[in-house]
């Protein structure tokens, strides 16, 4: 092992396969004690494979230590603060994996017939109810299984409002300052995505807005905005963007990614929303990243509600001295149909109850008046020192869960990008906050503290950064080749992109 390599560094990462030796195995099943038919007789003959799957074989201590060995490689929130903007990545309460993790939660079948599923029924139904009132809007589905999956269905929501009244319309407006699936969903919605510009302040210019309208008010679907926005930054003219969309006729969509900021303070329907979706896995503890499971319910309006994905979550009066039942309703002639098998993901629905049950309405407010507090302390220690020279605040106004740095000035005067101080960061035991993002933002570095963060982790973050500057004024190359202490060195971004390998050989 080289003198300047971790000892995790010098072990090279192999994959399950690569460790496979033939004849190993975990474990041995005991002979069966019931007459075997073939398997044609239990599959079909056109669905067996010709060969076995070639499956690795190892020994259980060696899938232990593997396994093990990969989740030491990756930075997770347990070992450190991880303010990655606009992704709200706090701590998740055990107490909400235990609840979780019930027999009656975590092995009831999806197929079950809903007679026998009356509990998990009813904290569906209670979990729209919960979402309802935090949104302000009556009618909630939580079929959509993330983020991106809820705007993809809002506006296929929008798509069917329109169809309904006989109208096409072709135009969805979104703010340069949108989350980037925002586009993305629009496209794959058949409409034609349309920028509106970004004022000084921070929120939709709104003579680019009225603009952008006037232009052709009939072919205006819908507007996506993120309220605050990505920049940290509330909208103070909502209540009018919302009377130009409606008297358009267009649909208002929140993209609730950012909801962390506001619960219990200021509801999207209140605003005059349509449609938000929310992030349950950021917001209302699930544990994300590394691709889920996540889920991004929706929350809609009266005129949206025909629309909604089938089948819903009712609740049936009882009589004759019965309680209430749970029926799944699948009698919706106008809606959109189902966005996913089966009802969603029950897990992420289990803790997101647990979360809302404990803390209730007074603690869901005060998660985000902290929230809200801590990114504030943060943008005014890093508007301190050398960080307030080299990283200026890119809107300095009173930010709400987030602030966006601009390195614009570290790399005009240092030669250090964004990417460089974010490398450097790892080895000070910090994850990156969200780099070069928002795009009108040069060099951006997106910061989101969370409520969970104590002052004393926020004051090491800006003292880390302190350093990162002081040290880079004598040797810059020191953040440029970094990280040094990580499993994996600094890689070829730019190649990985281009030539990447996905594909294990076999």
């Amino acid at each position: 092992m080289a003198l300047t390599e971790t000892p995790m560094q010098a072990e090279r990462a192999q994959t399950i396969f690569e460790k496979s030796k033939p004849g190993r195995r975990a474990g041995a099943l005991p002979p069966a004690e019931v007459p075997e038919k073939p398997l044609a007789e239990l599959i079909p003959e056109k669905l067996l494979r010709t060969e076995p799957p070639r499956l690795p074989e190892i020994a259980e201590p060696e899938i232990v230590r593997h396994y093990n060995r990969l989740s030491r490689r990756n930075f997770d929130l347990d070992s450190g603060f991880y303010p990655l903007g606009s992704c709200t990545m706090k701590h998740n309460p055990r107490l909400n994996e235990r609840v979780a993790a019930l027999p009656g939660n975590a092995r009831l079948h999806p197929a079950q017939d809903p007679r026998r599923a009356q509990g998990a029924l009813e904290l569906m139904w209670l979990l729209q109810a919960s979402l309802s009132e935090i949104c302000g809007l009556p009618h909630v589905s939580l079929q959509p299984s993330a983020g991106s999956h809820g705007e993809l269905a809002g506006l296929l929501l929008t798509r069917a409002y329109h169809a309904d009244r006989g109208e096409e319309r072709t135009k969805v407006l979104a703010p340069d300052t949108s989350h980037g699936t925002n586009p993305a969903s629009v496209t794959m919605a058949g409409y034609e995505v349309v920028k509106v510009a970004t004022n000084e302040r921070g929120g939709v210019e709104m003579d680019d807005l009225r603009a952008k309208i006037d232009e052709n008010p009939d072919a205006v679907a819908c507007l996506m905005l993120t309220n605050p926005n990505t920049l940290g930054v509330f909208d103070e003219n909502i209540a009018e963007i919302a009377s130009l969309i409606h008297a358009a006729c267009g649909t208002l969509y929140y993209d609730g990614a950012n909801l962390n900021a506001v619960m219990g303070r200021s509801r999207p329907g209140d605003m005059g929303f349509d449609i938000v979706h929310v992030n349950l896995h950021k917001s209302f503890s699930q544990p994300h990243g590394g691709g889920g499971p996540g889920a991004g319910p929706i929350a809609v309006s009266d005129r949206i509600e025909p629309y909604l994905p089938r089948p819903q979550v009712v609740r049936r009066e009882g009589s004759n001295g019965h309680g209430p039942s749970f029926v799944l309703d699948h009698e919706r002639p106008k809606s959109i149909g189902r966005l996913r098998g089966f009802q969603g993901n029950f897990g992420v629905f289990v803790r997101s109850v647990a979360y809302i049950l404990s803390l209730g309405g007074d603690g869901l407010s005060e998660a985000s008046d902290t929230a809200v507090l801590n990114a504030n302390y943060l943008k005014v220690r890093l508007a301190e020192g050398r960080a307030g020279e080299r990283l200026p605040i890119a809107f300095d106004r009173h930010c709400m869960h987030e602030f966006v740095l601009s390195g614009k000035p570290m790399k005009r005067e240092l030669g250090l990008a964004t990417l460089d101080l974010a490398k450097r960061l790892l080895d000070f035991g910090f994850h990156p906050p969200t780099v070069y993002f928002p795009l009108l933002v040069d060099e951006a570095l997106m910061v989101e503290p969370t409520e969970t963060e104590t002052k004393e982790s926020l004051d090491a973050f800006a003292e880390a950064v302190e350093r990162i500057l002081a040290e880079a004024e004598e040797d810059p190359d020191l953040a440029k080749n970094a990280p040094y202490t990580t499993p994996v060195r600094r890689l070829d971004e730019v190649r990985a992109t281009r030539n990447p390998v996905v594909r294990q050989q076999l």
